[in-house]
């Protein structure tokens, strides 16, 4: 079984489970293609499963298309990559990873969430410390 994401205009619509030969009968006459996708693909990488991204694969030709897709996810055919939409305006995507950064590095201490308008304020600070976690 693999996993398989239903792409219209760049955007993910669906994803499901099915068997490659699933195709081979399976009649979709909605708009889009489907596109196959590793639930263990994360930024480039493929991952063991039940692993919480923590230990990659030996065999990282199960690496697809840069990260699993999701609904709504874009997908760059340019460069067989699924990714999220933008999160914040002053983050950068990593054609590399396709994943996207921050434009300051998120302290390795304690539990923080971006703050767009703090960082638009001064662009010196944009990681906020949340309190009581």
């Amino acid at each position: 079984m693999a996993h398989y994401a239903k792409v219209k205009d760049g955007i993910v619509t669906k994803v499901i489970v099915a068997d490659a030969s699933f195709f081979d009968s399976f009649v979709d006459s909605s708009p889009g293609q489907w596109i196959q996708t590793s639930y263990n693909t994360r930024g480039g990488k493929h991952y063991e499963p039940n692993s919480n991204w923590q230990t990659e694969s030996t065999d990282q030709t199960k690496a697809l298309r840069k990260n699993y897709a999701g609904i709504g996810m874009i997908y760059d055919s340019a460069g067989d990559a699924f990714y999220k939409p933008q999160p914040y305006a002053s983050w950068t995507l990593n054609k590399t990873t396709y994943l996207w950064e921050a434009p300051l590095e998120k302290p390795s201490t304690g539990k923080y969430k971006w703050n767009e308008s703090l960082y638009q304020s001064d662009n010196t600070q944009g990681w906020e410390e949340v309190a009581g976690e």
